[in-house]
């Protein structure tokens, strides 16, 4: 369900590459143009775009938009641009990299760990590996939270099954298991992080169904009477990952336009890592959550040219 509005008649690699140099020649840029050619292609057709400008002018397009462009409308054109891959790579090393060692700053890896198929997060890893000569493993161990380097190494190190595969009796044992740690309070337990990072998700939506029928509360209601430290916080927006990406995202919208200011950043990362995806169930969760429309919290929050781009990734 995603919101990327392709047009019917695509120009070719070559054209788009020459529409976007002529945006960058002369007095200023024609931000227009940038957003008419990229916010309305898809990954392949970028990748195809990309390779093309490189091979027609030597020089990157990542690079000429990083000359070019500027503020929080260069910073989300340049994401996008991207291969998928790569971009969630650099977003989570940017985490992990961060001053901030909070959970707003990791649930990236949540993010791209629960609510990605297993063949996306590989590619990550790949990339990660690629760009930074070492594994996502070894950065959350130096610069991870102390108590969320186990469950976290457990998501980005698991290549879960992608497919529709439940064994209610699992389910059933495994909701007990998980109620016991819960009861003791230790969600850092190895059988709590194995359950998380290695079942399929539908095993784990049956696995939570099941201890809800069997203890009358739905498994994030009881994480909360464990505290309200960074892992109990962790653990929650794992399972929301599992259980309703699109009620997360929408939740992360919310929080970066609520206030006296909008955080950009996560504004940014969650309509360009779901415009292909499912930003449109993220739309609707957002209505159902706010009784407002996300097109209009983002156009009454945003301005300039970041917002126009913004709105074409929304399909406007």
């Amino acid at each position: 369900m995603a919101t990327l509005r392709i047009p019917q008649q695509i120009p070719s690699p070559t054209q788009d590459s020459e529409t976007l140099r002529k945006a960058f020649q002369g007095w200023g840029t024609d931000e227009k143009a940038v957003i008419q050619v990229l916010g309305h292609r898809n990954a392949t057709q970028r990748k195809f775009i990309t390779d093309t400008y490189q091979q027609l002018y030597h020089q990157t397009l990542i690079d000429s938009l990083r000359s070019e462009l500027s503020g929080d409308f260069g910073k989300a054109v340049i994401l996008w641009t991207y291969n998928p891959a790569e971009r969630d790579a650099r977003l989570v090393n940017t985490a992990l990299k961060s001053n901030k060692k909070g959970v707003n700053e990791v649930q990236v890896i949540v993010e791209i760990s629960c609510a990605s198929s297993p063949h996306h997060l590989l590619a990550v890893r790949q990339s990660y590996c690629s760009l930074f000569q070492c594994s996502p493993e070894e950065d959350i161990i130096a610069n991870a939270p102390p108590a969320l380097q186990k469950i976290l190494v457990g998501l980005v190190s698991s290549f879960r099954f992608d497919g529709a595969v439940v064994d209610l009796d699992v389910a059933n044992d495994e909701a007990d298991k998980l109620q016991e740690a819960i009861s003791l309070k230790q969600l850092d337990q190895d059988m709590v992080v194995w359950i998380l990072s290695t079942r399929n998700m539908f095993q784990l939506k049956a696995t939570f169904e099941s201890y809800h029928q069997k203890y009358g509360n739905l498994i994030d209601e009881d994480i909360k009477h464990c505290g309200n430290d960074i892992l109990e916080s962790l653990v929650k927006i794992v399972i929301r990952c599992i259980v309703s990406p699109e009620k997360h995202f929408a939740e992360v919208i919310r929080a970066s336009i609520d206030g006296w200011g909008t955080d950009e950043d996560s504004l940014t990362r969650v309509i360009i890592s779901r415009a292909e995806i499912d930003l449109m169930k993220v739309r609707g969760a957002y209505f159902e959550m706010n009784q407002t429309s996300l097109d209009n919290a983002v156009r009454d929050d945003t301005s300039g040219d970041y917002r126009t781009f913004l709105m074409a990734l929304l399909g406007e």
